[in-house]
């Protein structure tokens, strides 16, 4: 049976509110409104009129009929009762208690045999479900500022690791992608002192980073963008340059002249071979009519133009290039097509983010919903003065303060990890209790966290125990973070990676510094960091168990 789409809302531009005064019954669902709003202001999302936020063609709403829905029940809704929402639409609102979510939200999610592009996709052009890639359809993606500094994080990881330094000055990187996942590199790359040359076939990419300033130059020629990063790698300069071309010519052409980058990589949505990545030979415009008019072949050189870069990629790595995947899938589509090696290519979480992840550490955020930047600037102050112990944090906080453009609502984001969110999530309740800070504030984090995801192509690929596909934990960390009375939770399929190849879970809780809320957050900003510590626990890993010992859940 084929659902009817339901096409009587169109598209507007979206803004969410600033100020104080609310159109919500409270501000749990207030913050779960202005969120919403948010992810679709222009400012934020990569297609608003299609309510696609990011990644490809991750979305906040599963249609514009749909999205009003979904406003209509967050303003009428009591501070008793849960709204469901079942891939980007309401489905229900039920009557629950004050401690419980305002709003629980599951995203993609399908039968795992027949969790398969073709079929998903298929159901989803029918109306009938919606990809939420993790933080697009969960309602707390923050502009490129969240990915901006899990790539600095990424990065100086692997400083220490591979260069035994604290910084990138002297080196340069070599990636792709400057969409709203892939425009954070080249800011990351200069923020470590490094330079960059991120290559990206769309012209409109370019522009929008060279505009919110997270890309320095745009070099007219491959020659000049070499020469440009070059110099400014030998002379220790910060320096990020973007050109417009295809990876899949750049690459292979800087194999063929011998120039090897110290740093490789690719941020493109290679997840996505439809819309996430151009071949080789096509313009934006051009590749838009091939889709349509020949699918099949479009594919087909999608595919072997990946595969191509691939292939550069594993010839720089031989010639010494420290290379990675970025969690794109990229690797499992270069070896569908054919690259046999593909999977040569480390993956950036068991190199360089599972140490952090085994601390429970991992990308915490959150949104000033009086739209008020000052509110941002006086957690940051406060973070410098009471995080003093961590020389890495303040250092981020100090750079984002400098450099990050807000994109939306004002809101920040760092590592943070067991033990110190829930201490961070406390002093931000009584900042807003004290009138430091103008109204509340949504404290969230990526899916892509220490304890809520099943990737084995990403976050848990290579896990000590072998557990890389054991989906249980995204699962107990989405009820965990239901029972501990988290504002909204949400649990998807496929984000960064793609349909069949995840599941992942977020939360977000509010602060609004009520008693109530310093209850809650002090259950759920423990335990969900908490439940990561566990998880890499129950893998072996020495640094966690040594944690957990310590700690105040328990391991039986």
């Amino acid at each position: 049976m084929t659902a009817m789409v339901d096409s009587s809302s169109v598209a507007r531009p979206v803004r969410a509110p600033r100020g104080t005064a609310i159109s919500c019954r409270g501000w749990p669902q207030e913050a779960a409104l202005r969120l919403l709003m948010n992810n679709l202001d222009p400012e934020v999302a990569r297609d608003p009129d299609r309510l696609i936020v990011y990644g490809g063609r991750g979305k906040a709403a599963r249609s514009w009929t749909a999205y009003d829905h979904i406003v209509a029940a967050l303003r009428t809704l009591g501070s008793d009762e849960t709204l469901l929402i079942q891939s980007g639409k309401a489905v229900g609102v039920f009557p629950t208690h004050p401690d419980a979510p305002r709003v629980l939200i599951s995203n993609a999610m399908i039968v795992p045999h027949w969790a398969t592009d073709d079929i998903f996709w298929d159901l989803e052009a029918r109306g009938l479900t919606m990809y939420g890639q993790m933080t697009a359809g969960s309602w707390i993606y923050i502009g490129t500022q969240g990915i901006l500094q899990g790539t600095y994080e990424t990065l100086a990881s692997l400083a220490r690791i591979e260069f035994g330094a604290t910084d990138l000055a002297g080196r340069w990187f070599l990636s792709s992608g400057l969409g709203e996942m892939g425009g954070a590199q080249p800011m990351a790359v200069t923020m470590l002192g490094g330079s960059a040359l991120v290559v990206d076939v769309d012209p409109r990419a370019l522009a929008r980073r060279l505009e919110r300033g997270f890309l320095e130059r745009e070099a007219p020629d491959l020659d000049t963008a070499l020469e440009w990063v070059r110099a400014a790698a030998q002379s220790r300069t910060a320096l990020s340059v973007g050109l417009c071309a295809n990876a899949s010519d750049v690459y292979p052409e800087l194999v063929r002249r011998g120039v090897r980058p110290d740093i490789v990589s690719d941020q493109t949505a290679a997840h996505d071979l439809v819309y996430g990545y151009i071949p080789r030979g096509e313009s934006v415009e051009s590749a838009s009519r091939r889709r349509e008019q020949d699918r099949e072949g479009y594919l087909r050189d999608v595919r072997a133009s990946i595969a191509d870069e691939a292939r550069a990629i594993l010839a720089m790595q031989t010639q010494g290039a420290k290379a990675f995947d970025y969690g794109n899938n990229f690797r499992t589509q270069a070896r569908d097509a054919g690259v046999e090696h593909a999977f040569d290519i480390a993956g950036y979480v068991p190199h360089y983010i599972r140490p952090l992840f085994a601390r429970g550490s991992g990308p915490f955020r959150w949104v000033a919903l009086s739209g008020d930047p000052e509110d941002i600037r006086r957690i940051d102050r406060m973070i410098l003065s009471e995080f003093t112990e961590d020389d890495h944090l303040l250092r981020w906080i100090r750079l984002a303060g400098e450099r990050v453009h807000f994109q939306g609502l004002p809101a920040r984001i760092c590592y943070l990890g067991y033990g110190d969110r829930e201490r961070f999530g406390h002093r931000v309740n009584q900042m807003v209790h004290d009138h430091e800070l103008t109204a509340p504030i949504a404290i969230g984090r990526d899916h892509h966290d220490s304890g809520s995801v099943a990737s084995p192509y990403r976050e848990t690929e290579q896990m000590r125990d072998g557990s890389d596909a054991i989906a249980d934990w995204p699962i107990l960390n989405a009820l965990l973070n239901v029972a501990s009375g988290a504002t909204w939770v949400s649990v998807h399929h496929g984000g960064g990676v793609g349909i069949g190849n995840s599941i992942h879970a977020g939360l977000v809780i509010v602060a609004d510094g009520t008693p109530e809320a310093d209850r809650r957050i002090g259950r759920a900003l423990h335990n969900d960091p908490g439940l990561g510590v566990a998880r890499h626990a129950d893998a072996g890993y020495p640094e966690s168990i040594a944690l957990a010992k310590g700690a105040r859940f328990r391991i039986p």
